[in-house]
């Protein structure tokens, strides 16, 4: 019998788990009942639980055999603001808040795992299971490393999953090195002289000068990033004015930064900050840019993600592992962890979506069709990385 064949059994109670977790979705670091009801289930597996780790942060501790050696398992757990619209049974029941990325079937996949471990421990080490809070921007496993969680529960390698719409069903995307970007945000404040519109030469426009502004940002990439490496710029928002016939004096301007590397982060920082200066030369007017770091690219280590491709492919057949699997420039706050620990962040696929929607949207919802997968990769990966010694 195969490992996912093993896991059937399980099946309808794990979707029950997933479809709950559905209907109701928490936002960072307010995920109480979630945590409750993933405490609950570990505990009922025999399984060691700390809490409160990052404020809502889970640890499970599964241990066999006799080594000192230990891995990580993480799945996220928090849902996004922003309202469902889909009608079926299991749809969120909080106006304003849906798992719209697939938490609920991380987290679900991540239990069902850690039932299987604790039910036969065929492996020789300790198991962290992390369920961590506030990955959606809110930096959650950020507050759990700083809560101590490498200190508390020493792991020398630390392992993500995380589903992938339009990548078929019972597929693996897994690469070496940068697998997601970073997300910087920038807000630019121009200040100029309003005016009556119909005499411009009495004031100094800021909509002009943030029209500039826009335009000058889109040669970043182009002239001032090397080719082969990659980033993203993007304005995002433009408030200026309130009346047809007068020239504001402020203009305010938003957007986000994309890119593999610290030094790409460094360079696009540098060419915002230099075009500011220039604009506001240029236009007489005052131009303020607050820069900001968010989440840091998610770099796989090589050799667990190659350890990571060889368990997907035993699972699945190689055929069904995408080893060249394009990078994203979305986000992810595993970076975090894997900025102090090696390890490997894989997509496993979610099948096509209704209507082709993408995670983050209104009508997305995980595919249960996926979890006996998902569950025994997580398996599979931790009686290879703690193989009994030969």
């Amino acid at each position: 019998m195969s490992v996912i064949e093993s896991i059937r059994p399980r099946l309808a109670k794990l979707t029950e788990i997933r479809r709950d977790l559905h209907a109701h979705p928490e936002l960072a670091f307010a995920e109480h009942r979630t945590a409750d009801l993933i405490a609950r289930h570990l505990e009922a597996a025999g399984i060691e639980v700390h809490r409160g780790l990052g404020r809502t942060g889970i640890v499970g501790v599964v241990r066999g055999g006799r080594s000192l050696r230990a891995i990580g398992l993480r799945a996220d757990i928090d849902a996004l603001p922003m309202q469902e619209r889909n009608e079926f049974a299991h749809r969120s029941v909080h106006e304003g808040c849906m798992h719209a990325c697939g938490h609920d079937g991380h987290a679900t996949m991540l239990l069902g795992a850690a039932e299987a471990l604790a039910a036969r421990r065929d492996f020789d080490g300790t198991v962290y299971l992390i369920f961590q809070p506030a990955e959606e921007g809110e930096g959650g496993g950020l507050a759990m490393i700083e809560d101590g969680l490498f200190e508390r529960f020493p792991m020398e390698s630390v392992f993500g999953m995380h589903n992938w719409p339009g990548m078929p069903a019972g597929q693996f995307g897994v690469r070496s090195g940068p697998v997601m970007a970073s997300a910087d945000r920038f807000d630019i404040d121009v200040r100029g002289h309003g005016a009556h519109a119909a005499m411009p030469h009495l004031g100094a426009d800021p909509v002009t000068a943030g029209a500039a502004l826009v335009q000058a940002i889109q040669t970043i990439v182009s002239r001032t990033i090397d080719p082969i490496d990659s980033a993203v710029v993007s304005v995002t928002r433009f408030n200026a004015g309130e009346a047809y016939n007068v020239i504001p004096d402020r203009a305010q301007l938003c957007g986000t930064v994309r890119a593999f590397s610290e030094i790409v982060q460094d360079r696009v920082e540098s060419a915002l900050q230099r075009i500011c200066d220039g604009v506001a030369a240029a236009f007489d007017v005052e131009v303020r840019l607050d820069y900001r770091r968010g989440y840091p690219p998610t770099i796989n280590s090589a050799a667990e993600a190659a350890v990571c491709a060889e368990v997907a492919s035993e699972l699945v057949g190689s055929v069904n592992v995408a080893t060249d699997a394009r990078p994203s420039m979305g986000a992810e706050d595993f970076a975090y962890f894997l900025q102090r620990k090696p390890g490997c962040y894989v997509w496993i696929g979610n099948g096509e979506s209704e209507g082709g929607c993408m995670l983050h949207n209104p009508t997305y919802d995980f595919n249960d069709g996926i979890i006996a997968t998902g569950v025994a990769y997580w398996v599979e990966l931790v009686r290879k990385v703690l193989a009994p010694a030969r």
